[in-house]
Order: C-alpha cells, then sequence, then structure tokens
C-alpha cells in the first residue's frame, strides 16, 4: 500500500471475499485505467474488473473506506471526516499515491499479492501523455508489484480491440471519447502515423451541465446527477427518442434549499455545446491532416468510435455532420480499450510494435 494510506478498514472486509484468480500465481494483466472507469483485464481469463475510478477515504487517519462502485457513491456526498476522489484528471495520474491505492485495491479484488512473482502489466495512456506522466503510471503500476510495463496509447488499443487490421498498409481512423480526454488517431502499419488529443470529454461534459444549471435555473447539483442528466436526457445532435422535458433535483444557490425544475434535452444539449464544438473539431483538424490517400481509406470504411462519451446520443452524427464520413461505434465502445490492451498481453510478440516507450 503507498505510503500515507492503509489498507481498507476491517468492517469493509466482512462482506464476502471476491473470488481470487489464483491463490498460488499472480498473472499478467491489462489495465485500461482512465479519468471515469478502471477496467483490467488478466490473462487467459479476460476482463474481471469494471468499475469507476474512484477512491474514499478517512481524511485524519488516511484508511481507504472503498474503491469503484462504493467510492463513487461517496463523491459530492461524503460525511464528516472522508473524503472521496477520482484521483485521474483527465486522463492523466492528479494523486500518484491515492491512484496506487486504488490500483492495489483493484488488484487485490481478483488475485493475492506474490512478492516472489512480478506480473507483465500493459497500460493505455492518452496519446497526448507527456513523458513525465508516461512515468507516473510505470511508478505507479511498479510499485503496486508489477514487473515488465507496457503502455500503449488509447486509439491503438481501441483500434486492435475494434478487430481493425492495423498492420496493414491501408489508413484506419479511431476515437476514444473518454471521461478525461478525447483521442483521435490516423493508424496504419501498426504505427499511429497523426493524433489529436484534447483533455475534454465526458467529465467536462457534466461539468457544463452544472455551470448551466447554476446560470440559467440556480440550481445546484454534484457530478453525479450531471452525469445522470446526460445520459438520460442529452445529446450531442438532435435526435429522435429523447425525452420531452426532464426533471432534476438539487439545492437552490445562495439558500440551500431543496428545489425541483424540469429542463427540456434541447437545453441540455445546448449546455454541452463548447465541449461537444471541442470534441468535433479535433476530429476536423486531422481530417484535415491526413494524406489524401490514406484519408480516401478512412472514407471507404469510415471511423470508428470508443469510449463512454462516444455512447452520447447524436455523436456519431454530429462527427458526421462536421467531417462527411460515416462514423462507426465499436461492439461494446465501454470495453474496447481494455480488450484491446488484453489482445496485446495475449500476444506481445505480435503487437510489439505498438508499445510507446
Amino acid at each position: 500500500m503507498p505510503e500515507g494510506y492503509k489498507k481498507i478498514k476491517n468492517n469493509t472486509q466482512k462482506k464476502k471475499a471476491p473470488p481470487v484468480v489464483s491463490s498460488i500465481f499472480s498473472r499478467d494483466m491489462a489495465m485500461d485505467l482512465g479519468t471515469a472507469n478502471t477496467l483490467l483485464y488478466i490473462k487467459g481469463k479476460g476482463i474481471v474488473v469494471n468499475e469507476p475510478s474512484a477512491i474514499a477515504y478517512n481524511e485524519k487517519t488516511k484508511e481507504v473506506i472503498a474503491v469503484g462502485l462504493e467510492a463513487k457513491k461517496y463523491l459530492g456526498r461524503t460525511p464528516e471526516g472522508i473524503k472521496a476522489i477520482r484521483p485521474l484528471k483527465n486522463g492523466v495520474i492528479d494523486d500518484f499515491h491515492l491512484t496506487k491505492a486504488m490500483i492495489r485495491e483493484f488488484f487485490l479484488k481478483v488475485q493475492r499479492m506474490n512478492p516472489l512473482l512480478k506480473p507483465k502489466a500493459v497500460i493505455s495512456v492518452p496519446a497526448g501523455i507527456t513523458q513525465v506522466e508516461k512515468r507516473a503510471v510505470v511508478n505507479a503500476a511498479e510499485e503496486v508489484g508489477f514487473g515488465r510495463i507496457f503502455l500503449i496509447e488509447e486509439p491503438m488499443a481501441a483500434a486492435i480491440g475494434a478487430g481493425l487490421a492495423i498492420e496493414e498498409k491501408t489508413g484506419h481512423m479511431v476515437i476514444d471519447i473518454g471521461g478525461g480526454t478525447t483521442e483521435v488517431a490516423l493508424i496504419s502499419h501498426a504505427a499511429t502515423l497523426l493524433s489529436e488529443s484534447v483533455r475534454v470529454a465526458g467529465d467536462e461534459m457534466n461539468e457544463a451541465i452544472i455551470r448551466y444549471l447554476i446560470k440559467a435555473h440556480s440550481l445546484q447539483i454534484g457530478e453525479n446527477s450531471a452525469e445522470r442528466c446526460k445520459i438520460e436526457a442529452g445529446s450531442a445532435y438532435a435526435v429522435e427518442g429523447l425525452p420531452a422535458s426532464y426533471s432534476i433535483s438539487g439545492k437552490k444557490a445562495g439558500s440551500g434549499k431543496p428545489t425541483e425544475i424540469t429542463v427540456s434535452s434541447d437545453e441540455i444539449r445546448c449546455a454541452m455545446e463548447d465541449p461537444l464544438k471541442a470534441v468535433k473539431e479535433a476530429v476536423s483538424r486531422l481530417v484535415e491532416r491526413s494524406p489524401d490517400d490514406l484519408l480516401d481509406d478512412v472514407r471507404k470504411k469510415g471511423i470508428f468510435m470508443a469510449g463512454g462519451g462516444s455512447l452520447l446520443r447524436g455523436m456519431d452524427k454530429l462527427i458526421e455532420q462536421e467531417v462527411d464520413i460515416r462514423c462507426l461505434l465499436t461492439k461494446d465502445p465501454l470495453t474496447t480499450i481494455v480488450t484491446g490492451c488484453g489482445m496485446a498481453l495475449e500476444n506481445i510478440k505480435k503487437y510489439r510494435k505498438v508499445f510507446v516507450n
């Protein structure tokens, strides 16, 4: 456990323990360490963890209270003395010690630690990550107990997870819209030829909704409520099937009095206008920079979209209108990246060219 943060309280460990994948050996693991969610893939087993990237701890004793789904429940509603945060921001580590604590607890959910064995790890990182930020990811994984660590850029992992023939000379374009970053990449010959990375994605859309409701309706809500509003009533483009009105509960700004208002789906879409503009402009810039021959390949096959943000209603239509290229969701946008990381883990020799330094 990282220095300063103790293991989860005993009272949280009284619950039935999750099954341990192996009581003797530590298995190699792939990880999609995302701003919004962390997914773990164990070699030979598949995806074994898919939970929010959140941790709750006692501010005084530094004891970890909960991680993942249980920790997310504390966000915006913690009792006195308890703090809950998401230790990654904009796709990178924001709090190093808490990130290590969170990774360790996720790791222990699925297998016991063996200090004599150092499992390999394949970990996805944003395409726009700096060398310092890469080193933070590697250091966190090493201190948790991993041995050899391979980093792979998120769009490349998404392309592998989507089943694209990345080793061919033809061009492939992939968009990953996560919680903290939007990554767009042009891939050919198992390499990222061009990429665009903006630290605007699902979280910024939530924040835009929060800001709008305060300004337009004097209503204060938390990030969980904003996310729920985005999922249930939000859209990136005017599409059918949206609710005519949506009720949101919160506190009246100034008085703190509980209150409820009703908004339209059009309002929510307008509230997210700035982050949506940043996303579509990132795609447009990459299309403009792409060589004509590879862009012709992309036009024939379409642009592949992954990440939770790609599931926002009308996101594909928004981008199609911007660049005049068909957009296709991968089979399971929420797990595409970790699936790609897992495929690379299962055959490191085959995918050795895709790993970054």
